[in-house]
């Protein structure tokens, strides 16, 4: 029997932080954009104000520091996200018709309409593009099925079953430019 510490333990650890290569190397972008680019050249304008004199009434100076917190608080979340993620690359899982994370799935739901999700991990999602996170309900509902399979998939409206038509693995295409 588990002791009560093993218990708390095991409640205490942190969830895996999935990612793809591709997830990882935008948030890994964006944090030297953050540390290399931005931040420095707020630290300038931020200085520049200040010695300007009375800062109390001073625009560039108190929307310098307040954008700088912000810029500091995203460096420290990419930093927390960054520290030890799990990159997963979809391509190299080989061919299977089982769904893990990385997958692209296919899968035809109760009114004969076709779905495609992409499984990614939670800082890469974007329903728009049908990437979905590990940890969605549809993910869970999907994760470790095959192709043909029927699982039920629980929505605001109801449970829904929905049939798996296909699975893939490939890269994930990189976001696109904005």
């Amino acid at each position: 029997m588990p002791k009560p510490a093993q218990i708390a333990d095991a409640a205490a650890a942190p969830p895996k932080n999935y990612m793809t290569p591709e997830g990882y190397a935008r948030l890994k972008r964006e944090l030297m954009h953050l540390l290399d680019v931005e931040r420095p050249e707020l630290v300038k304008v931020v200085s520049w104000a200040a010695s300007n004199g009375d800062r109390s009434e001073n625009g560039d100076y108190l929307y310098g520091k307040k954008r700088l917190r912000e810029i500091d608080r995203r460096i420290h979340y990419l930093n927390k996200r960054l520290d030890k993620p799990e990159v997963v690359d979809p391509a190299a899982r080989g061919d299977t018709d089982q769904v893990f994370f990385g997958a692209t799935v296919d899968y035809i739901d109760s009114r004969g309409e076709e779905h495609r999700v992409t499984i990614v991990g939670v800082d890469e999602v974007d329903p728009a593009r049908g990437h979905v996170s590990w940890i969605s309900p549809i993910a869970k509902a999907l994760l470790k099925r095959r192709a043909g399979d029927t699982v039920s998939l629980m929505t605001p409206a109801g449970p829904e079953d929905i049939e798996i038509a296909g699975v893939c693995y490939t890269a994930v295409a990189a976001e696109p430019a904005r």
